[in-house]
Order: C-alpha cells, then sequence, then structure tokens
C-alpha cells in the first residue's frame, strides 16, 4: 500500500532509501518468489508476511478462506503460498477469512474458515512460519465474517493452535469501536503481527483521530515480539507521508 508511485519490485529498494528494514506485501504473486527472493537480497531487507491468495475479495466477492465451494481452490491456494515461503522466509502467512453474502449460510461459511485455517496452519507450520488471520470492518467490507478482536479470540479457542496467531489491525479495530491499546496489552500473546492506519480515512497517523502515542506505547509495553506494518493509504506521496516515522516510531523495533 506504500511506494505505489513505482512498480512493485521497484518498492522494496524505495522502503530501503526511507529507512525501512522489513517489508510485507499483500499478495506477492504476480512476481516470481526468485524475483522477490532477489530484491530482498539487494537491498538487506526481511519480508515479514504476505497473504495467501483471496480470489475476488478486494473485488467485492466473498473471497477464498470461508467459502464452502471453494474448498479446493483455497488448498491449491495454501500449497502456492508454501512455495514462495520455502524460499523467501517470512515470519508469518496471513489467512483472510472472507465475506459471506449468504447470511443464511453464515454458519457454514464459519465453519469453512475455521477448517481452512486449520489445514493452513498445518501447511505452514513445518517451515517454522506461523499463521495468522484478521479482522475487517464491517464498514469498508460489509459481510466480512470476522470483524472484532473478541470474534478473532474466539476463533483461537475453538482452535487451539500455537502455531495460529491473530494480526491485529489497529484501523479496522478503531473502525469497529474497539480500544486498540487495550486490546493489545490484554492479548500481546496472543498476536503475530500488527497493522496501523489513522481512522477515519486510513491515512498516515495525524491524519484521522487515533492517538499513536497512546497505542505505540502500548505495544513498547506489551510482551510483543513481532513486528508493526504501516498499512495506509498515503494521503500524499509516500515519502511525505512518512513524517510519523521520526515522531512516532522510535521506540517500535
Amino acid at each position: 500500500m506504500l511506494f505505489t508511485e513505482v512498480p512493485l519490485i521497484d518498492r522494496f529498494q524505495a522502503a530501503k532509501d526511507q529507512g525501512f528494514t522489513a517489508v510485507e506485501i499483500q499478495f506477492p504473486y504476480s512476481l516470481s518468489a526468485t524475483a522477490i527472493k532477489q530484491a530482498l537480497d539487494e537491498t538487506g531487507l526481511k519480508l515479514v508476511l504476505f497473504n495467501v491468495d483471496a480470489d475476488d475479495l478486494l473485488q467485492g466477492g466473498e473471497g477464498l478462506a470461508c467459502v464452502p465451494d471453494k474448498r479446493e481452490q483455497f488448498k491449491q491456494a495454501v500449497a502456492q503460498a508454501v512455495d514462495y515461503a520455502e524460499l523467501l522466509q517470512p515470519e508469518v502467512i496471513n489467512v483472510l477469512p472472507g465475506r459471506c453474502l449468504q447470511q443464511d449460510r453464515l454458519n457454514e461459511y464459519l465453519d469453512t474458515f475455521q477448517e481452512n485455517l486449520s489445514f493452513a496452519a498445518q501447511a505452514f507450520a513445518p517451515l517454522a512460519v506461523k499463521t495468522v488471520f484478521e479482522a475487517i470492518n464491517s464498514r469498508d467490507m460489509p459481510g466480512f465474517i470476522i470483524n472484532t478482536g473478541p470474534q478473532m479470540l474466539d476463533v483461537l479457542n475453538q482452535q487451539n493452535n500455537p502455531n495460529l496467531l491473530m494480526q491485529y489491525d489497529i484501523y479496522h479495530a478503531q473502525m469497529m469501536g474497539g480500544n486498540p491499546a487495550e486490546f493489545i496489552l490484554q492479548n500481546a500473546d496472543k498476536i503475530g503481527h500488527i497493522q496501523f492506519a489513522d481512522c477515519p480515512g486510513r491515512g498516515q497517523p495525524g491524519t484521522g483521530q487515533i492517538d499513536f502515542v497512546e497505542v505505540f506505547s502500548a505495544i513498547e509495553k506489551a510482551p510483543y515480539a513481532g513486528w508493526v506494518g504501516a498499512e495506509y493509504k498515503p494521503v500524499g506521496s509516500t515519502v511525505n507521508s512518512l513524517s510519523w516515522l521520526q515522531s512516532l516510531a522510535a521506540p517500535i523495533k
């Protein structure tokens, strides 16, 4: 979502030039794993996270991981992610739950997601890669089956798998009326990755209403050992959106 002013393959160097030491990619599959590995080697960056393919989710469809009629397609997407992970060695891989646009089938979709999430966690575990999943707010993505932190905790309780953790997105949590700082302090041991954007608007810190001094302080205080990803839509150019790096993020490692 950052450095979209240049092609994906050039964003690694752009991130390096601005002082980042690690990156994440929503969907890397438009590039070969070999090309990404070369870019990482040339810049010295670490690839922390990427997503399992989500089919038509970003185009308004139901996605992949929760759709009962797409179980085989999901397994193929996991196999593809395994192929990339073997070369790129991310710390976590994210499974986007998806939408249910047929509310009378919601329980069936939730059950399918649980089955597929378990399948993915078992597939990634031998690579020493944790599996994460995330909640997305119901305003930006109506019908998404997981919307809140408590819902994610419920999924974790049902799975009871040490290789499965939450991806906690501060923007989506705030959109749903959550308290990100409090949630992180209380559940840091169950979080495998954190992302942030300001709210509303999903721009960089300082463009919305979130108190990032409070949120970043909570991350620093919490027993959280993962990375923090800037998953926002820059207001203005990416480079001009990065003033928060100096003013807010100095404690974040």
